[in-house]
């Protein structure tokens, strides 16, 4: 299996394909295999980079380590490893995390950045302040948080896939609401500065989601300068599982508008 040595961990990492490359990065209830939808459409063209972030999957954290905080140095890393000057970034959740405090560190390593169901960690007053208030309403189970009510009365076998992608990796340091409400990420003024490279941004919601709602994904996308914003229909908050079909259209059609 391949691993890379970086940051200090063995970070398990999977390619496919050749070309330019997309890197796929997963959130909270994921690991690698979230993607296994995504994969086979895109690697016949693209190189398809997907990984388990410190803590999850197959990829160990050390002891008393950063955690999430090391993300963007741990994919900073991975690629020169990989010898990827400059990629797509996917990030999904938790995933937008680290994708776009990534892009703003280092935005000419970014060829485009797609935020999915993420507030990609933006500290701002209007995104915290709509988490605060959703917080206290959002399901108990995972499973429901992260997909539509209609999905999973549709598709019990898809769902009960979700769950079992879920529970590879060890349990979860960080509780939800800190990561929510967390500020390490990137502030206004960050993006301010982050806007005169005009990195090409792609938002992502589904209609259903009720952990990361389309008001906040309207919040992200008005905070990011020439970001395009898409919402699917009936989907919750894993469009790229949920809808793989809108979610890849979605992706190819960006992806066409990029320079790698």
């Amino acid at each position: 299996m391949p691993f890379a040595p970086v940051n200090g961990i063995d970070l398990f990492y999977e390619s496919h394909g050749t070309g330019p490359a997309i890197v796929f990065l997963h959130g909270r209830g994921g690991n690698h295999l979230a993607w296994w939808q995504q994969v086979p459409h895109f690697a016949n063209r693209f190189r398809v980079v997907t990984l388990d972030q410190r803590g999850f999957g197959l990829t160990k954290e050390v002891k008393n380590g950063p955690g999430r905080k090391a993300f963007a140095d741990d994919l900073h890393q991975l690629l020169d490893y990989l010898k990827i000057d400059r990629a797509c970034l996917v990030g999904q959740s938790m995933g937008g995390f680290a994708a776009l405090s990534f892009a703003v560190r280092e935005p000419d390593r970014v060829a485009g950045l797609v935020l999915s169901d993420t507030s990609g960690g933006i500290v701002s007053a209007d995104i915290l302040s709509e988490f605060r208030k959703n917080l206290p309403n959002l399901p108990t189970d995972p499973a429901v948080r992260a997909l539509s009510p209609t999905f999973i009365k549709s598709h019990p076998e898809m769902a009960f896939l979700y769950a079992s992608i879920g529970r590879l990796s060890p349990p979860i340091r960080e509780s939800l609401e800190d990561l929510l409400l967390s500020e390490d990420g990137p502030s206004l003024v960050d993006l301010a500065d982050w806007a005169v490279y005009k990195v090409p941004a792609l938002v992502i919601v589904g209609s259903e989601d009720v952990l990361v709602p389309p008001v906040i994904a309207h919040m992200v996308s008005a905070h990011l300068p020439g970001a395009r914003l898409e919402t699917v229909q009936g989907a919750g908050h894993s469009v790229y599982f949920e809808n793989p079909k809108a979610y890849n259209a979605l992706l190819d059609g960006f992806l066409t508008t990029l320079r790698f």
